[in-house]
C-alpha cells in the first residue's frame, strides 16, 4: 500500500479499533482461478504478535479452493471516507493552488489462511460475531434464540476461516499534509457539509507536516 509516513498508523490499539468497528472486509486471494474478492465479515481475536482473525463463508464459495491454497491473503478493513472541496481551505484565497482530495482511514492485513471444518468452532464464531454485533441493541438477539437443528443446518453449509496476521498496516489520511488553517477548515467543513461529520472527531489531535 502507497502510505506516505506522515499517514501512516502503526500503533495496534487503533488498528484493533478500526476493525472491531468496521469489520465487514474484503477478502481478496490470488490462484489458479485468478483474483478473487468478497465482502465478509471478521472478528478479531487478540494474541500472538498481531492477532488472529476468524470468519465464515459459504460452502458453495468459489474462493473456498483458493483459500485452502493459498499461502497469503488479503484482508482490507475500510473506515469513514469523504470528499474534501478545495473550498475549505483557507489558503484558496491566497494562491488558488489547490485541488480535490479524499480523506480516509483503512487498514490492510496479511496472513496465511486457515480452512476449518470444526461444528463447534464454527458456532463459537458465529456466536461471537453475532455478539459483537448485537452488543449495541436494547435487547439483542443470540444464536441461542433459534431452533438448534435450524442452526446445526446453516452451520453445515459454511466453513470457518482463521488468519494469524503475519503483518498489518493502517492509513489515516487526514489533511495531515496541509497547512494547519486548512486542516481546520477541513474539519469545521467535515462537521458541517460532509456525509461523513465523523470524520472531522477523528482528525482531532493528529499532527501535520
Amino acid at each position: 500500500m502507497y502510505c506516505p509516513s506522515r499517514f501512516r498508523e502503526t500503533r495496534p490499539d487503533v488498528l484493533q479499533r478500526l476493525v472491531a468497528d468496521h469489520p465487514l472486509a474484503t477478502l481478496i486471494t490470488a490462484g489458479r482461478q485468478g483474483l478473487l474478492a468478497n465482502l465478509i465479515p471478521f472478528s478479531f481475536q487478540p494474541g500472538g504478535e498481531h492477532g488472529t482473525l476468524r470468519a465464515h463463508l459459504a460452502r458453495a464459495n468459489p474462493q473456498a479452493e483458493a483459500l485452502r491454497e493459498a499461502a497469503e491473503v488479503l484482508v482490507l478493513f475500510q473506515g469513514p471516507a469523504a470528499y474534501v472541496t478545495p473550498a475549505w481551505y483557507p489558503s484558496r484565497a491566497q494562491h488558488g493552488k489547490v485541488v480535490p482530495t479524499w480523506n480516509y482511514v483503512m487498514v490492510q492485513a496479511r496472513g496465511k489462511p486457515r480452512v476449518v471444518d470444526d461444528a463447534a468452532w464454527l458456532h463459537a464464531q458465529v456466536d461471537a460475531l453475532t455478539r459483537q454485533q448485537e452488543s449495541r441493541r436494547l435487547h439483542p438477539w443470540q444464536v441461542a434464540d433459534a431452533p438448534p437443528d435450524f442452526i446445526a443446518a446453516q452451520l453445515g453449509a459454511i466453513f470457518g476461516l482463521e488468519i494469524p496476521i503475519a503483518a498489518i498496516e493502517g492509513k489515516w489520511k487526514l489533511s495531515q499534509n496541509r497547512q494547519p488553517a486548512d486542516r481546520e477548515g477541513v474539519r469545521q467543513g467535515l462537521k458541517t457539509e460532509s456525509a461523513c461529520p465523523s470524520m472531522a472527531g477523528m482528525m482531532e489531535g493528529q499532527s501535520g507536516s
